[in-house]
Formats: C-alpha cells, sequence, structure tokens
C-alpha cells in the first residue's frame, strides 16, 4: 500500500476539478489531481460540444428543408446521410477531448493518481486498492452522470441516456424521448430534424427553464407544431416487443395509442456523483440527496477543511458556473483556513433548441415568491419584429422583469430567435446593474432582433412611470399579474 501526503487532493478532473487543480497549483506543488474515469470533461465528451455538433447539423438539414420558402429550392440530391453525420460529430467531438487530454499528459506523474478516491476521514482517502492520499484539504469535483427513472431499467440496450448518443455509428430509425428540459429539446429536436422518428413527453408541462407559464404554454405550443410533443405525457406502460419499445400512452386529444421507437431515450436530469465517496465517514452533514451542506460562495463544506465544486454540488450545474466554482474551491483549499467568499456572477441559461431559450438573472417564480418584491414586466412577441420575419424566425416572446420604484433589470426569460445573444446581453446588463432607462440610452442597429429587445424595455419603462394605481395589469408582487 502507497501512501502519499499532500497539501491539496482535488477528485475529478472535469471542469470544475482542472480549474481547482490550476488554481490551488498557484500556491502549493504539493497538490494532488485523483480521477477514477476516463480523462476528459463532461462537455467536450459528452455534453456541450458534441450536442452543439448534431445541432449544427440538424440546422444545415432544416435550411434546406425550408430554402423553397424563401424561393432557393435544393438539387434533387439532397438528401442526409446519418453516417456522415455522426461521423462528424464523434471526429470533431474526439478533437475537442483530445485537447483536454494533452492538458492532463502535461501534468507531471507526482501530480495525478489514477483510481476512485473514497473517504476514510475528513483528511484521508483510499484510492483504488494501492494508495492512501492524507491531504491537509479536499475538493470533491467528481461530476454527475444521467439519471434514469427505475421504470426504464428493463429495456436493456433499447435504453439510452445522452451520453450514448453520441458514440452513435447511424443515426436510428425511432426515438421516444422522455424528458423536455435542456437535454431533451435538444437532441430530440436535432434528431427530428435529421429525419429520425421522434416523440417527445414531458412532465408537468415544463419546457427546459421556461419559468412564466405564458412563455412556456407558448413554446410548447410551438415546438409541438414542429414534431410530437407532450409536454404533460400521461404513460399507461412502457416495455420492450420484438422490434423495440414500445409506449401506450394518452394523446393530446386524450386517446389511448401504442407506438413503437427503436430506442428510449432518457432525458430525464443528471444526477452528482458523491454516493460511493464514503461521505459517511467523516463529519459532514448531508442533505436528502446525500450532497454536503455547503456554503455556495466559498465551496466549503459546514466546518471542514472539505469543499466541493461543479456538477457534484447540484446548484448550478452549467460549465461556467463549474469552471466559477472549481476557482473557488481551489483557491480556498490551497489557503485553508484563511477563505473568502468568491464572487458569483448573474445566473444564465441557454437552450441551443429553435427557438432558443435564454434565461438571465431571476426567473418570474423566484420573483413572486420574494414576498417584498414589487416589479413590472416588459413584454415583446417577435411574431412581427422586422428582423425575424425576414429570416422567418418570427416566433417567440420576451419577458425583461424590473423592479417597481428603482428601475433596476431584476431578469428575463425569452423564448425566440438568437436567444444565446439576448441572453448574454441581458446577464452583462443585470451584473452590471443597470435600469432599464440606461439599458434604452443604448444603440440599436436596424434592422436586428435586438430591436425586439427594445421594443421589451420600452414596455417594461412605460409601466416603470404608471405607477400601480395607474397599470393595475402591469404590476406583480407577491402572487403577481
Amino acid at each position: 500500500m502507497k501512501k502519499l501526503k499532500t497539501d491539496v487532493a482535488v477528485i475529478g478532473a472535469g471542469t470544475a476539478g482542472i480549474v481547482a487543480f490550476n488554481t490551488a497549483s498557484k500556491h502549493t506543488n504539493n497538490i494532488i489531481l485523483i480521477e477514477g474515469g476516463q480523462y476528459g470533461t463532461t462537455c467536450a465528451r459528452v455534453g456541450c460540444m458534441p450536442s452543439k455538433l448534431m445541432i449544427a447539423a440538424a440546422d444545415a438539414a432544416h435550411m434546406v428543408e425550408k430554402a423553397p420558402g424563401f424561393g432557393v429550392f435544393p438539387g434533387s440530391n439532397a438528401h442526409i446521410d446519418g453516417v456522415k453525420v455522426m461521423e462528424r460529430v464523434r471526429n470533431e467531438r474526439d478533437r475537442f477531448v483530445g485537447s483536454v487530454l494533452d492538458k492532463m499528459e502535461s501534468l507531471p506523474d507526482a501530480n495525478k493518481l489514477r483510481g476512485y478516491a473514497k473517504f476514510l476521514d475528513d483528511h484521508t482517502l483510499m484510492v483504488g486498492d494501492h494508495t492512501t492520499v492524507e491531504a491537509g484539504s479536499i475538493v470533491i469535483a467528481t461530476g454527475s452522470t444521467p439519471f434514469v427513472p427505475p421504470m426504464f431499467r428493463e429495456l436493456g440496450d433499447r435504453l439510452v441516456v445522452s451520453d450514448d448518443v453520441f458514440y452513435w455509428k447511424d443515426l436510428p430509425g425511432s426515438v421516444v424521448v422522455f424528458g423536455a428540459g435542456i437535454i431533451g429539446l435538444e437532441i430530440g429536436q436535432a434528431l427530428h430534424r435529421l429525419g429520425v422518428r421522434i416523440r417527445m413527453f414531458g412532465k408537468g408541462g415544463h419546457i427546459g427553464p421556461i419559468k412564466h407559464p405564458e412563455i412556456r404554454d407558448y413554446a410548447a405550443r410551438i415546438f409541438a407544431d414542429e414534431f410530437n410533443l407532450n409536454a404533460d405525457g400521461e404513460i399507461l406502460s412502457i416495455g420492450r416487443n420484438e422490434e423495440g419499445v414500445e409506449v401506450r400512452f394518452k394523446d393530446l386529444d386524450g386517446t389511448e395509442r401504442t407506438e413503437t421507437f427503436d430506442y428510449l431515450l432518457a432525458a430525464t436530469g443528471r444526477r452528482h456523483n458523491v454516493t460511493k465517496l464514503g461521505l459517511e465517514n467523516t463529519s459532514l452533514e448531508l442533505d436528502e440527496r446525500g450532497i454536503p451542506f455547503f456554503n455556495r460562495f466559498t465551496l466549503r463544506c459546514g466546518e471542514s477543511s472539505i469543499f466541493i465544486a461543479g456538477d457534484a454540488d447540484e446548484d448550478v450545474p452549467i460549465l461556467h458556473e463549474a469552471a466559477d466554482e472549481g476557482y473557488i474551491a481551489g483557491e480556498n483549499a490551497a489557503l485553508f483556513p484563511d477563505i473568502m467568499a468568491g464572487k458569483r456572477k448573474t445566473p444564465m441559461s441557454v437552450v441551443f433548441s429553435d427557438p432558443q431559450i435564454a434565461t438571465a438573472g431571476c426567473g418570474y417564480n423566484e420573483l413572486i415568491d420574494m414576498k417584498e418584491m414589487i416589479f413590472v414586466t416588459g413584454r415583446v412577441s417577435f411574431e412581427n419584429q422586422g428582423r425575424s420575419k425576414i429570416m422567418q424566425k418570427n416566433k417567440g416572446m420576451l419577458h425583461i422583469y424590473a423592479e417597481y420604484g428603482s428601475g433596476l433589470l431584476l431578469g428575463a426569460e425569452m423564448f425566440g430567435p438568437s436567444a444565446e445573444h439576448i441572453g448574454h446581453l441581458l446577464a452583462w446588463a443585470r451584473e452590471k446593474k443597470m435600469t432599464v432607462s440606461e439599458m434604452l440610452e443604448m444603440p440599436y442597429y436596424h434592422p436586428t432582433i435586438e430591436e425586439g429587445l427594445r421594443t421589451a424595455l420600452r414596455n417594461a419603462n412605460e409601466k416603470l412611470h404608471r405607477g400601480p394605481a395607474l397599470a393595475e395589469d402591469s404590476i406583480e408582487c407577491g402572487p403577481g399579474i
């Protein structure tokens, strides 16, 4: 049995773990990065990058399909080659992963250790069956894995999760997708546009990260116009037959139907990878999910010298947030017991569906729950917005939330064209604590989709200046209007 002693041990070589390691390395060379699985981040291997590669192929196919609407007629040989599509997805994915692997290979052997780690106590880890590591402080950055509900687990090789999709050699003929969240929407719509027969079931009417019921219901209708989507599906049974996965369900009109698909894609969220860490051997107090209680500004777990970062803490499982958390955790682990609160940026999310979805700052439900908060909602529809109509992308709506009295931008929810870019503008404005009036003073080029943003800001500004008595339908407080 090998025994090592180190200042900092980082468990997990994903985005959060690598950033934590690099940050802590600025303060000490006596540091170890521990990884039991494959090197290569979730984003590069099975997340952000391969999904966008598939979406890019789907967008290209969709543009060909829609070209006649612009008077452009593709040649008779236009078709989708599933083998070529997936070959590009895998090749480009491997290139992204390769850059991560190169960085890992460049680390000195003394600073990396292979094997799954398990806590023996607050300062001691058993790595595999070969090494014990005594560490002054420890960073948990073990990431997450797709969650599969028990009802799907008897489907055998007909059950896939998002990680599996990006290893396909060809596109299947049909897929039933369970989950209308970010992963389900992105992969499901992409498969549909690439010629795969799709049926998607959501739960409780939820669509991605959208919280406002008006935008949520509108988005559900738009998606359902393109592919089979039931955002609150009633499933009667799921099972295997000779051809694949048999699903019996009630359709939107209440009719009972049975369909068979090649695969079932469980896009039902991801779960933390902390259950096998032996946290019961530590002094840490765990919540109902088995995650240690932690301070989201220091990432410190309780009063210990253990820190947690990235998807493992299930706080904000997004890459840039994982990187920020890795920096905070790595800095505090290296300087322990001198720790400081790190800066947490304005929350934002983007769904690369079409239309896209973006949120920035506080969402509608969060603001409604703030009983003392009084805010207005600036609204715009993109159905008649000039630039959107030019591109035949005129589906969507944007809600901007601003504090009554101060005019401060509080947050926004958007379903529509170029939401990834509008979402950034809104997140930047929120980060800089801008008011609606200040945002309206910025330049807006014509014709652009940003003019739609200006329309929503003008709508919010008008309501801010009216006052509650004159704008009863515009002021929202507690359970708002």
